[in-house]
């Protein structure tokens, strides 16, 4: 299999993140920012939640500097938007949105899934397609009840030390989660396992994502 690197140690990347809840772009693509910045790469990060309030605004700000660390420079802002809620709050999202494409130019985005079972996950992906017409997106998945894992079609295989320090920084940051059933090592582990298996990882675990276009030349 080909790979098609993203940029090479010594590059500079601009990369925003997009998660509509404080633990999801962890989840969804930690592994991927650990490794860019493990590479070498001179990561550009604009990291910004959607819904972090109180508490879940402390883990917010926190699990995504220790993400970031190494990084040649980040950014992180949060939002209050009311969770669950994001398609009644769809119009003041999109200014929220509108704000931040006024303040950075990415090489690369990243965002939820289009097919994601969760609202609030598919209120920012279309937004995102909205407003991110000139730029590479990536979107991200989650694992959840709702049983709604695709067929990616991108795939970043993982070092094993990558996939520990990514399912450490989760279990230290997020403990409002780790009560919740499926916030676990063997959750995380697996899919990425499962992923891995499906491009060859060569430390056997990858993260996953769906890419809709791409301009190559």
């Amino acid at each position: 299999m080909r790979s098609l690197g993203l940029a090479r140690s010594g590059e500079r990347l601009s990369v925003l993140c997009l998660g509509a809840h404080s633990d999801d772009i962890e989840i969804g693509a930690g592994g991927t920012i650990i490794s860019l910045i493990a590479s070498g790469v001179r990561l550009d990060v604009h990291w910004s939640i959607l819904s972090a309030a109180g508490q879940r605004a402390s883990e917010a700000r926190a699990s995504a500097e220790a993400f970031l660390q190494g990084a040649e420079r980040y950014s992180i802002e949060l939002g209050e938007f009311e969770d669950s809620y994001f398609p009644d709050q769809s119009r003041a999202i999109k200014d929220w949105l509108i704000g931040v494409r006024s303040r950075v130019s990415p090489d690369l985005v990243l965002t939820h899934a289009r097919n994601d079972a969760h609202q609030d996950h598919r209120e920012i992906n279309q937004l995102t397609w909205n407003l991110f017409r000139d730029h590479l997106v990536l979107e991200y998945e989650i694992p959840k009840w709702d049983g709604d894992l695709g067929q990616p079609n991108i795939y970043v295989p993982l070092t094993a030390k990558a996939m520990d320090r990514k399912i450490s920084l989760l279990h230290e940051h997020f403990g409002t989660q780790r009560s919740k059933d499926w916030f676990d090592r063997a959750t995380f582990e697996g899919l990425s396992r499962l992923r891995g298996v499906e491009c060859r990882a060569p430390e056997f675990f990858a993260e996953a994502f769906f890419m809709r276009k791409a301009r190559l030349l």
